[in-house]
C-alpha cells in the first residue's frame, strides 16, 4: 500500500467522514490500490450490525429506512446507508445516485448515506458493495442499513452480504405476494407489511401468515434456518416466541410480520425490535459464525471468478481478440471448445508446474 492510501486508511480508522467517502469511491470505481485497502480493513471489521431491506418497487423502502435510521440515531447508535441504484445504460453509475435519499437525517454527520450503482450484477448487489460494508464497518458504524433495488429472485444476492433481510411487502399484494413466494420472499428474516394503513393490509398479513405456517416444516432460505413454529395471533412475533423460549440458544427462526406505516413512523420501534430479536438469534443459535464464514467462502469464489475472467480476457487478446476467433469460427476454421482448450492451455500449464514444485 502506497503512503497515500496508508494516510487515507488511518483518516477512516479516525472517523473522517471525507475519508470514508473517497475509500468507498475507491472502491466502487475499482481504483489503482484498493485491494490493498479492502484487505487492510479486514482487521478493524466485524462490530457492526448489517441489515438489507429489499422488496417491491413503491413498497417504500427508502422512506422507511430514513425512518429506521431517525430511530437508531435517536437511541444514540450510528448508522451508514448504502443504497443501491439501478445502473445508468451509458455510464454505469448510480442513476439516482445524485439526489437526497433520506429526508429526515440530512446534516446528520452520524447518518452516512451512500448511493452506488448495481453495475448490473446478479441479485443488485456487486462486489464493491460488500465492499463498501467493510469500510463502513471498519470506520466504526454501529449499524449498516443496505437498500436494494427492486425485487426479484436475483435479489436473493442480499442474504450474502446482510445479517438480517427484512422484506417490504405493500398491502393488497393479492396475487403477488404468491408469485414472490419462490424468490425473494424466501430470504425474509423479517416481513414487512408497510403502509399498513391502506385498505388490503390485513388479507396481507394473512397471506403472509398462511405462507409461513404452510412452509413450517422446512423453512424458508432453503437452509431452515428460518423454520417456523406455528404463528401467534399478532403476525408471529419473533420478540414474543424468543422471550418466552425456554431455550437460550433457539435452533428455529419464527419469521415475525411487522406492519408499518413508515411517512409517520408507526411500527418502526417494533420493527427494530424483530431485527435486535434476529441478531440475538443469530448469535445465541450460532448462526452468526456460520453465515459469516458462508460470506468468507463466497468472497473467495467472486474474486477468484473475477481475476481468472480477467487473466482469460487477456489470453483472449493475446490470441487474437473475441471477434477475430469468432469470426474463425464463423468460416469454419475452428470451434468454440477448440478455442476454449487453446486459450486455457497456458493457465493449465502454470498449475501444473507449480502443482510439480510443491511435490518435489
Amino acid at each position: 500500500m502506497n503512503a497515500d492510501d496508508e494516510a487515507l486508511l488511518e483518516d477512516l480508522l479516525d472517523g473522517e467522514h471525507r475519508a470514508l467517502a473517497r475509500v468507498i469511491s475507491k472502491i466502487e470505481n475499482r481504483a489503482p490500490g484498493y485491494r490493498d485497502l479492502v484487505s487492510a480493513l479486514y482487521a478493524h471489521t466485524g462490530d457492526a450490525s448489517v441489515v438489507g431491506i429489499t422488496g417491491s418497487p413503491g413498497a417504500g423502502k427508502s422512506t422507511l429506512v430514513d425512518k429506521l435510521a431517525e430511530e437508531y440515531r435517536d437511541r444514540g447508535e450510528t448508522v451508514g446507508i448504502i443504497a443501491i441504484d439501478p445502473s445508468s445504460p451509458f455510464t454505469g453509475g448510480a442513476v439516482l445516485g445524485d439526489r437526497i435519499r433520506m429526508a429526515s437525517t440530512v446534516g446528520d454527520m452520524d447518518v452516512f448515506v451512500r448511493s452506488m450503482s448495481a453495475r448490473g450484477t446478479l441479485g443488485g448487489l456487486s462486489t464493491a458493495t460488500a465492499d463498501a460494508v467493510k469500510a463502513m464497518d471498519a470506520f466504526g458504524k454501529d449499524r449498516i442499513i443496505i437498500e436494494t433495488v427492486g425485487a426479484g429472485q436475483n435479489e436473493i444476492d442480499i442474504v450474502r452480504t446482510a445479517d438480517t433481510v427484512a422484506v417490504l411487502v405493500p398491502p393488497g399484494s393479492g396475487d403477488d405476494v404468491q408469485t414472490l413466494k419462490a424468490g425473494i420472499l424466501e430470504i425474509a428474516d423479517v416481513f414487512v407489511v408497510n403502509k399498513a394503513d391502506r385498505p388490503g393490509s390485513d388479507r396481507t398479513v394473512q397471506e403472509l401468515r398462511e405462507m409461513i405456517e404452510l412452509d413450517s416444516g422446512s423453512g424458508f432460505g432453503g437452509g431452515g434456518h428460518h423454520g417456523a413454529d406455528a404463528m401467534d395471533d399478532h403476525g408471529g412475533s419473533a420478540v414474543a416466541t424468543q422471550e418466552s423460549a425456554e431455550d437460550d440458544a433457539p435452533e428455529s427462526w419464527t419469521t415475525p410480520i411487522v406492519e408499518t406505516v413508515a411517512t409517520d413512523g408507526t411500527g418502526v420501534e417494533t420493527f427494530i425490535d424483530e431485527l435486535a430479536a434476529h441478531q440475538r438469534y443469530l448469535v445465541d443459535s450460532g448462526a452468526r459464525v456460520e453465515k459469516a464464514q458462508q460470506r468468507s467462502a463466497e468472497e473467495i469464489r467472486t474474486l477468484l471468478r473475477e481475476d481468472v475472467h480477467a487473466m482469460l480476457e487477456s489470453e483472449l487478446e493475446r490470441a487474437g481478440g473475441i471477434d477475430d476467433l469468432a469470426d474463425a469460427v464463423h468460416r469454419g476454421e475452428t470451434d468454440p471448445y477448440t478455442i476454449a482448450d487453446e486459450v486455457l492451455e497456458p493457465v493449465r500449464s502454470c498449475l501444473g508446474e507449480l502443482e510439480t514444485e510443491n511435490t518435489e
